[in-house]
């Protein structure tokens, strides 16, 4: 079974001679214990191209020291890596396989270096034998695979313990730094060993000529095919707001093709996007149920004891872990789907061969001010229907569109905000109060669909349903109440000035 780990280090140049400072001088320090030599042995696996590499991940098989097995690590920040862990084995475990998926998609992963090293360890403890940090003097012989390339350096590695103070780390790199000894280059040892036994990744190309409407649509393409990539591991994971950043990010995409569809030729977005709109209903289930459930627990729990009559929030939890588990699996089925797979390597084949029509060649300035302020009038003529309607199911499902058109907008907006700089970051600020106003009116739509359903729940147990009813006609007043605020916040988005305003 996999087991994570949060992995907080730092690494520093050395040589065989470089002599460690006395360590005991760093607060909170009162002893440097002596744990003695472990040998290591690691091969290192990647794709043929290093497509982990370019994104600073790490696959390893380990043996020798406390911790042998597969180790995958996930870059969070500067220094600080998520290590997925998992039994030693032959062959790679599926749940590390399942991690790395999107990157390597449909490709065998292969041996590329192999790391031996002979690591001299060092805990640093307080007075009463608490574990500060590990430090380790780590002589490295690496090997490229399979050609032979060989490489050998010495390093010093200094790892935070669990839950200490990072502050620790700042304390021994001024010693150390007093010391003469300057923090590494590379920021692992697959990289120094890939660089110093032949070649490392190659960045990826940026497709399109510079300045040009191709160019500029293109990057966001490939930031929202890098989000979806990074985000799908995180998903799988289990981590906070995931699946709400993946499905952004194939939102996002989806309404960039329909946008720049003067530049990138139909014939090959359309079905791209079909894919990415089913992607985004698979993920959606339960991105929606978190939403609901959300909303629903914070409600019950702002009321007055008095005013919950019955098993409420027995009842609430029992419909989110019903629902939530149900989502989950669905959303790691698609994941884990043939289908899947065939609509990273259409986005793959997309950045790789781009299927540019002849607007691509021009500026991107006005290219793009063009389709954005396109955008912005379809808002426009769906928000003033919205509003037209009397309150009601038409209007519902008329503020519904409206907010679909509003995410259009904004995105529209953010995808030129590196080309028309700051009337696009305007606007796309703008409408996002707009789309905000139109979010909370439909959350309140959703949620009163699932307060009527528990309503009627709890009256066939024989059940109170006042709290259902009473969380009911809030949310019609708060439903209400965005009514009343979308005209006075669509004022300020439609400004003619905001509009006129990318225009260069």
């Amino acid at each position: 079974m996999a087991e994570t780990k949060r992995e907080i280090e730092r690494k520093y140049e050395a040589t065989g001679e470089t002599p460690v400072p006395d360590l005991t001088r760093v607060s909170g320090v009162s002893a440097v214990v002596d744990r003695g030599v472990m040998e290591l042995d690691a091969v290192y696996y990647d794709t043929p191209d290093l497509r982990l590499a370019a994104d600073a991940l790490t696959l390893r098989r380990r043996t020798g020291g406390d911790d042998a097995g597969w180790h995958v690590k996930f870059p969070v920040t500067s220094g600080i890596r998520d290590e997925v862990r998992a039994p030693l084995a032959d062959t790679l475990p599926g749940e590390l396989a399942e991690l790395l998926r999107s990157r390597v998609r449909g490709d065998e992963v292969v041996p590329v270096v192999r790391l031996r090293s002979a690591r001299d360890v060092r805990h640093l403890v307080t007075e009463d034998g608490t574990l500060l940090a590990e430090l380790s003097v780590d002589t490295v012989h690496a090997e490229r695979l399979p050609c032979g390339a060989e490489a050998t350096w010495t390093e010093i590695e200094v790892e935070l313990a669990d839950d200490t103070d990072p502050a620790v780390l700042d304390a021994v790199e001024k010693r150390l730094r007093k010391a003469g000894i300057r923090p590494a280059a590379a920021a692992s040892k697959l990289a120094r060993a890939l660089t110093e036994t032949g070649q490392g990744p190659r960045p990826a190309a940026t497709p399109g000529t510079p300045g040009t409407a191709g160019a500029a649509v293109l990057a966001y393409v490939r930031e929202q095919t890098e989000a979806i990539v990074t985000y799908d591991p995180a998903v799988r994971r289990d981590l906070p707001d995931a699946v709400h950043q993946l499905r952004v990010a194939c939102r996002r995409m989806r309404s960039a093709f329909k946008t720049y569809r003067r530049i990138l030729d139909r014939n090959v977005t359309d079905a791209l996007g079909e894919e990415l709109k089913w992607l985004a209903g698979e993920l959606g289930v339960a991105r929606d149920q978190e939403v609901l459930d959300k909303r629903l627990r914070a409600h019950v729990t702002e009321l007055p004891d008095t005013l919950v009559l019955g098993p409420v929030k027995a009842r609430l939890r029992h419909r989110d872990a019903a629902r939530g588990a149900h989502a989950r699996r669905q959303a790691l089925a698609a994941l884990d789907s043939p289908r899947y797979l065939a609509l990273l390597d259409g986005l793959h084949a997309l950045l790789a061969d781009p299927p540019l029509r002849k607007a691509a060649g021009r500026d991107a300035g006005k290219v793009l001010a063009r389709a954005v302020r396109k955008d912005h009038d379809r808002l426009a003529g769906r928000v003033e229907h919205a509003l037209s309607l009397a309150p009601g199911h038409d209007r519902d499902l008329a503020l519904h569109e409206a907010r679909k058109a509003a995410k259009r907008a904004r995105y529209a907006s953010e995808a030129a905000r590196p080309t028309l700089g700051k009337p696009a970051r305007r606007l796309s600020k703008r409408v996002k109060g707009v789309q905000s106003v139109l979010g909370e009116h439909q959350d309140a739509v959703v949620a009163r669909a699932a307060l009527r359903e528990l309503g009627l729940q709890s009256h066939g147990f024989g059940e109170s349903a006042f709290t259902w009813g009473l969380l009911y006609g809030r949310e019609e007043a708060a439903a209400a109440a965005a009514e009343r605020e979308l005209p006075e916040v669509w004022a300020r988005a439609s400004a003619p000035k905001l509009t006129a305003a990318l225009t260069r």
